[in-house]
């Protein structure tokens, strides 16, 4: 890499060479508006002009036109201002392929905060057998959602791809090719993307870049930190959204779940046949090249869906494992190494390939609940509604027995109790991790936990309940509220027998994007550390491990920002066995689009993770820097909710903004 320093290389491989690809778009086939490129310019410094000079938006662009294109009429014109957007955005396609591909200069992947040297800071310290005890029990999960807005479609995809290893290489007639054939690639769709559209989307970089990245990071932790060695914890894995996420997205259905869950099988089954197809012209010796090459066959029949007797995780992973010992006890060990990788990716990916969450607001889950205590089940006592919430809460702690879906008409009800049966058939189709945590959105009591314990164990799960309950609390009342919540299900005798089948472990979500909207950006992130900690201690006093859950998102506003320093400041008196968070929207293309970027940025969160507890630089807040923060917040939310009830704020807001 460049000794240059970072924003030198930002200039010279990324800002230089756009403004000479940029000059290709000059002679692109907009749709007969031959003049774009020339016209945006002048456009453009017309709105500076009339920025600076304090002129309203109707103003400037009819300056503009008055001044350049006097004779359009007003079709004219409004296509000319349609062709600019479309020509914006294809230099924002340009502009992040160029940064992609110049993205190992620009960044170290090798600096602070990578896996290489975590393990040189581990060396140097004589501590890599406690680097190795950390990696055995640390993961870090990341977890996809959908913004479709926010998404480039797949034929889009495909081009950034193919761009960016153009520009790698300077194949200027590659990159004119490229560009020609955006400029006539529409970037958005007639119709609006279904949950299944909006998976899809999703399962793109699932395919063509974390299933790279995850398992080169895999193969170097193995290689060079455990030197071979078995490592059972996966350290890594992907939590999936689109098509589990019924809060988010109304028009997610139990079909559209399982759809979403035989997708996901479909396409690491696909990867790795892709990988065995390469290895069979590797694998070319005695006792192993049959082998291959009917393991090969077995996956090219469950690709294409013309097998009836479906190939076994198990046995992919025996056969490869199989192969390897002959490899090394009789060929030398040849291409070892690439089978390695490969029984790794099936560590980390199984037949499921992310684990597919599912999502419901608290309120959806009390009506559902109720409709059924209404339909006079006997499981339920007459007067069930007349109990106390305690009484509620231990009464449904032991109620057993199960209820049939099809006694119901209600829609809401049949779509909640057929979900919960999803569940539990994408676990016997893809494996338990397939679909194995329910997140409640909008939580506030240890009741509206119970509620779903209950449903999920009537309805598919009587004998065994393998289904992590996560309640999210949002607000900043709820993220108060939440210790005393997580302390009455802790003493819950049939709750805590749960989770002591699920190892002692419970998820708990924070919601930065809610909890901002409810109490400013200070508050929020304030009250979501306070409440780790309080959760934290509660956690930690009934042996409880809290795995805590950030809802951040792409924006500041939404808890963005730099996450691996968020998580490198957290202290010891909050929990930090595991690291998951939300990735949504944009910052999936622009934090984890490329093979490179999603490497050098999962390593960063990793490293987040690791590294204080590697040097033992931990320390607790001070108590006169808790007041302050408390202070500081205090008179944060005060301002926030002041401005918020403002006479004229939301009239404000219906005329400049899009709310309407």
């Amino acid at each position: 890499m460049s000794k240059l320093p970072k924003l030198e290389r930002f200039r010279e491989n990324v800002e230089a060479k756009y403004k000479i690809y940029n000059s290709i778009f000059m002679t692109l086939p907009f749709d007969s508006i031959h003049k774009t490129g020339a016209l945006l310019p002048l456009f453009n410094e017309t709105c500076k002009k009339g920025f600076e000079n304090g002129d309203d938006p109707t103003t400037i662009v009819n300056s503009f036109f008055e001044k350049y294109q006097g004779r359009r009429d007003e079709k004219s014109k409004i296509n000319l201002l349609f062709r600019f957007i479309q020509y914006i955005e294809r230099q924002v396609v340009l502009f992040d392929a160029i940064e992609d591909a110049a993205y190992p200069i620009i960044n170290n992947l090798d600096g602070i905060g990578s896996i290489r040297n975590l393990k040189e800071s581990a060396n140097s310290m004589n501590n890599l057998n406690q680097l190795k005890k950390y990696l055995n029990e640390f993961k870090v999960r990341i977890v996809l959602t959908a913004h479709p807005t926010q998404f480039y479609p797949g034929s889009v995809l495909g081009i950034i791809t193919d761009l960016t290893e153009a520009i790698k290489l300077n194949d200027l007639q590659g990159i004119s090719n490229l560009l020609a054939q955006l400029g006539k690639t529409p970037f958005i769709k007639s119709e609006k993307p279904t949950p299944y559209d909006e998976a899809i989307n999703l399962i793109w970089y699932l395919e063509n870049v974390f299933y790279d990245s995850f398992g080169k990071i895999y193969d170097y932790i193995i290689q060079n930190i455990f030197e071979g060695e078995t490592l059972q914890n996966d350290i890594i894995n992907i939590g999936f959204w689109p098509g589990g996420d019924r809060d988010g997205n109304p028009f997610v259905t139990p079909e559209i779940t399982l759809k979403v869950a035989k997708k996901l099988k479909e396409t690491i089954i696909k990867n790795y046949y892709r990988d065995v197809r390469s290895l069979k012209r590797k694998l070319t010796f005695v006792d192993i090249d049959h082998r291959i090459i009917a393991l090969e066959q077995k996956l090219y029949n469950e690709v294409v869906g013309n097998n009836n007797t479906s190939i076994k995780l198990d046995y992919l992973v025996s056969e490869l494992t199989e192969m390897r010992e002959v490899i090394i006890k009789d060929h030398q060990a040849l291409y070892v190494k690439e089978i390695n990788s490969l029984i790794n990716k099936t560590h980390l990916f199984g037949f499921h390939f992310a684990s597919l969450d599912i999502r419901q607001d608290s309120r959806a889950h009390h009506k559902v609940f109720t409709s059924i205590v209404d339909k006079g089940i006997t499981i339920f006592p007459e007067n069930y509604h007349a109990l106390s919430e305690k009484e509620q809460v231990k009464l449904l702690s032991e109620i057993k027995g199960y209820i049939d879906v099809s006694i119901f008409k209600d829609e809401t009800v049949i779509k909640t109790l057929n979900t919960i049966k999803a569940i539990k058939k994408i676990q016997n189709d893809n494996g338990e991790k397939a679909a194995n945590r329910y997140i409640i959105s909008n939580n506030q009591s240890a009741l509206n936990v119970m509620q779903l314990f209950a449903m999920l164990k009537l309805i598919a799960f009587n004998d065994e309940l393998t289904v992590d309950i996560g309640p999210l609390f949002e607000t900043i009342t709820d993220l108060e509220n939440a210790p005393a919540v997580m302390e009455e299900l802790y003493t819950n005798p049939t709750y805590k027998q749960h989770l002591a089948k699920r190892g002692y472990k419970q998820t708990i979500m924070l919601g930065f994007s809610d909890g901002t909207k409810d109490g400013g950006y200070l508050m929020a992130n304030w009250a979501i550390y306070k409440a780790k900690e309080r959760l934290t201690e509660i956690s930690r006093k009934h042996k409880i491990t809290a795995i805590f859950f950030d809802g951040r998102g792409g924006p500041p506003a939404r808890g963005g920002g730099k996450t691996h320093q968020f998580y490198a400041s957290l202290g010891p008196t909050i929990e930090d066995k595991e690291v998951q968070l939300t990735i949504q929207g944009q910052t999936i293309s622009s934090n984890f689009g490329t093979l490179e970027s999603s490497q050098y940025n999962l390593e960063q969160l990793i490293s987040s993770g690791i590294t204080n507890k590697l040097n033992e630089t931990n320390t607790n807040m001070l108590t006169e820097n808790t007041i302050i923060m408390d202070k500081l917040a205090s008179i944060s939310y005060k301002a926030y909710v002041n401005f918020k009830n403002h006479p004229k704020f939301l009239p404000y807001l219906e005329r400049i903004s899009t709310l309407k």
